[in-house]
């Protein structure tokens, strides 16, 4: 079977390929994608090519298929899988594989990067039994694909909620999770992480009484805002409170004002910038957890913190890179029994024939999720440019008007309208 997939060959050197795939072995499946939310990581990826630690082969020889927040169908299923998978079933994927060598120690393979035959910007891809041998094929039962796709950079938010932890003096016993009714403060936290992990800290049963998020840009807060709106924390027991900070002269004091003078259990970085890090250090309180939750590009990249406060106050930091399979599972429940919504991360839609430039200039293209049709072909557009499109293009007219009587959100009904009427890739 010939698939058409985005492949990975040096950096910022992406490349839409047509080519053969190989007869699946019993130990295999053969599946379908039908979207992929392409991550920040994946920008990554591009960036720096061959030094990408997850990247496993020789790029002169071997190109993996990029993309690792996706979700389909699947096509055929090898003997060995026969009695666990079924062809139709849709499905979701958990990237971080942590397959173990030969001496038992957990590697850094994962779809999207490492693997010639399976990512999620392709039209079909072989999944390799490494996949469900780590049961990380997980079926899914909706009736869309795209929070399929969430369900990915969903997990990497519940992954952060529960690497927090807390201490109590006289024990070396970590207590995991945020603190219980204690306050959280989310900074650079309005992106579409950052709503995700607004989401989770509202919706979830282990939650902060206190919620402080900050930005710098008025309108991604009162995006923010309308979509989590602080009367809905308010039902859940949560005080959310959005702040931008950008002409505060001295943050740190008016964040502690906002939660009665003391200082944060929790603080979550979402940005890798130097001041806002170090900023994050200064609000924590005893026993404070930072979670640098922001991966950044630069291999040396470095910020200033009170160790001063490490010794004396118990401060600690975690960081995170993605969800494990369990957190995977949680976020699929959570979003199937509708706790969790996070379709309000994405905010354009796109063909397999714009993942390239998508993916390379994701760090300079505003907004939230770009959320792409791998079997389409189409221009990356935003949700809110959909009626001007429109003008001249149908297929937009109809999708701003379905949109439109969703609160402007992607939804079933525009994507069940995009799969049997935009163009094929």
């Amino acid at each position: 079977m010939k698939t058409k997939a985005i492949r990975l060959y040096g950096v910022n050197d992406l490349r839409l390929d047509e080519f053969e795939l190989p007869e699946i072995r019993e130990d295999e499946i053969l599946a379908k994608v039908v979207s992929d939310s392409i991550c920040m990581s994946s920008h990554k990826l591009a960036v720096q090519g061959a030094k990408h630690k997850r990247v496993r082969h020789d790029l002169g020889k071997t190109q993996p298929i990029i993309g690792h927040e996706f979700c389909g169908t699947i096509e055929k299923v090898g003997g060995k899988w026969a009695g666990q998978f079924k062809a139709g079933e849709k499905f979701a994927i958990q990237p971080a594989l942590n397959y173990p060598d030969a001496n038992g120690v957990a590697t850094l393979w994962s779809p999207g990067y490492s693997y010639e035959f399976i990512g999620g910007d392709a039209t079909y891809i072989i999944i390799p039994k490494e996949v469900m041998e780590m049961n990380c094929l997980l079926n899914y039962k909706a009736d869309n694909f795209f929070m399929g796709s969430l369900a990915e950079p969903v997990s990497c938010v519940v992954g952060a909620f529960h690497a927090q932890y807390h201490t109590r003096g006289g024990s070396y016993v970590h207590s995991m999770g945020i603190a219980e009714g204690g306050s959280l403060a989310l900074l650079a936290g309005v992106g579409p992480m950052g709503l995700g992990a607004i989401d989770y800290a509202i919706h979830n049963p282990r939650k902060p009484s206190r919620l402080v998020v900050t930005d710098i840009d008025d309108k991604r807060l009162t995006r923010a805002a309308r979509l989590l709106p602080v009367e809905e924390a308010k039902k859940n027991g949560v005080e959310l409170t959005y702040i931008n900070t950008k002409d505060i002269n001295d943050p740190v004091e008016h964040l502690k004002f906002m939660n009665s003078g003391k200082l944060y259990d929790d603080v979550f970085v979402f940005a890798p910038v130097k001041p806002v890090l170090e900023m994050g250090d200064r609000l924590l309180g005893h026993d404070g957890c930072l979670n640098f939750f922001a991966g950044p590009t630069d291999t040396v990249f470095s910020a200033s913190f009170n160790f001063y406060n490490v010794h004396y106050e118990s401060h600690h930091i975690v960081g995170t890179s993605g969800g494990n399979t369990d957190d995977m599972k949680e976020s699929i429940a959570m979003m199937s029994a509708g706790s969790l919504n996070p379709v309000f991360m994405i905010t354009h839609i796109g063909g397999l024939d714009a993942a390239v430039k998508t993916t390379i200039e994701l760090d300079k293209i505003s907004g939230g999720k770009k959320l792409i049709y791998t079997h389409k072909k189409l221009d990356l557009t935003a949700i809110d440019d959909f009626a001007a499109k429109g003008a001249d293009d149908p297929l937009f007219a109809k999708l701003a008007e379905i949109c439109g009587r969703h609160k402007g959100l992607w939804n079933v009904e525009a994507e069940n309208y995009l799969l049997e009427n935009a163009p094929g890739i």
